[in-house]
């Protein structure tokens, strides 16, 4: 019995010793949801858990204890994070657009505890977070069938705020009508323009009268408000929920590759960590160049001298100078490496203008 005594008592030693380093360690996680809040980042990263139980794991010798480690490590990254969201639920993220908008939902979704204010224009939610009103702004990059988004672009040039964070989000197009109304009783559907493209096939085979509207989600709360069950909308079933509406038909747009790309805007630069040789990882330069022959094609031949791939090339009138225009560049790599200081060295020296706007890891958001 003594030596059992004894036992717990060695382990009650060992238990005030974790106990401190726990105490230790969350505070430690409060200082990177401070980080991640300044630099709009979500709380949960997979590939960083993953990693960090990896090696982790690699400390414990005992195969059979190794086993039980991760377990445990998984454990206590899962309540760093629940302690993360909690010190978060103050965080105010910007949007463009209405509640059930993609933008609201691609806020939702990269920020899941934060507090989505919404705003009439992209200008109006970047010039808060510009103010501190806001932490962060969500706003989107580029459509794949629409294309880039011109004002969010060119905020991004001359504006002080940063793209810390790239997330995609597919486009699905639902039937919604009141509820116990019946796909066999709607004669009119109502939505944006947009949706209503790229919904032309099904709403041509159903004999459907259009109605557009300013957005997806004003669709269904007129849908809503109007009370008619032979009008319907054409948006997300996120919409749904927060309108009182009901699925009367699933994914009827007719392509799948129909994704908006949203940027995460902070006032505060970051550089991704993880593996620099990550294939997702991404950067975004912007430049104007010399009004002298050959100079965007030196530009260019800088950042593939030093093994950077370039996803995207694209021009932009500048709106202060007539014909002038500024070159948006996405890049495949980790910047933070020593080649990526001296390519910004070089760029410097044929570029007028030059901006890192952004560094990140692209991520799809389901």
């Amino acid at each position: 019995m003594s030596g059992l005594k004894e036992i717990r008592k060695e382990i009650n030693g060992i238990d005030r010793e974790m106990a401190a380093l726990f105490e230790k360690r969350m505070k430690a996680a409060a200082a990177v949801a401070e980080y991640k809040r300044k630099h709009g980042l979500p709380i949960y990263d997979a590939d960083r858990e993953r990693e960090v139980a990896a090696r982790n794991s690699e400390f414990v010798t005992d195969p059979l204890l190794r086993e039980y480690y991760v377990r445990f490590i998984n454990d206590t990254m899962a309540v760093s994070r629940d302690y993360q969201y909690r010190l978060l639920n103050g965080m105010k993220v910007a949007y463009s657009g209405t509640a059930g908008a993609f933008a609201y939902q691609a806020a939702g979704k990269i920020f899941p505890h934060a507090e989505r204010v919404s705003f009439g224009s992209f200008r109006d939610a970047y010039g808060a977070v510009v103010a501190g009103s806001c932490d962060c702004a969500v706003l989107p990059l580029e459509n794949s069938y629409a294309g880039e988004v011109g004002q969010v672009i060119d905020m991004l040039f001359s504006g002080p705020l940063y793209v810390n964070g790239v997330y995609d989000l597919p486009v699905v197009h639902d039937l919604l009508g009141l509820p116990g109304a019946e796909k066999k009783d709607v004669k009119t559907v109502v939505s944006h323009p947009q949706a209503l493209s790229q919904c032309a096939e099904y709403i041509r085979e159903h004999g459907f009268e259009q109605v557009q509207y300013e957005n997806t989600a004003m669709a269904a709360k007129y849908v809503a408000a109007c009370g008619d069950p032979t009008k319907a909308a054409i948006c997300s079933r996120e919409c749904a929920e927060l309108f009182g509406l009901s699925v009367l038909d699933r994914q009827i747009n007719e392509s799948r590759s129909n994704t908006t790309r949203f940027g995460v805007f902070t006032r505060a630069k970051c550089t991704p960590g993880g593996n620099p040789d990550d294939p997702g990882l991404r950067f975004i330069l912007m430049f104007t160049v010399r009004n002298q022959a050959g100079s965007l094609a030196e530009a260019i031949n800088i950042i593939g001298r030093h093994g950077f791939n370039m996803n995207t090339l694209r021009s932009r009138p500048m709106k202060e100078l007539l014909w002038n225009y500024y070159f948006y560049i996405e890049c495949e790599g980790a910047l933070d490496a020593e080649s990526g200081a001296v390519m910004l060295e070089e760029l410097a020296c044929c570029c007028d203008r030059l901006k890192l706007a952004g560094a990140y890891r692209s991520a799809l958001l389901e």
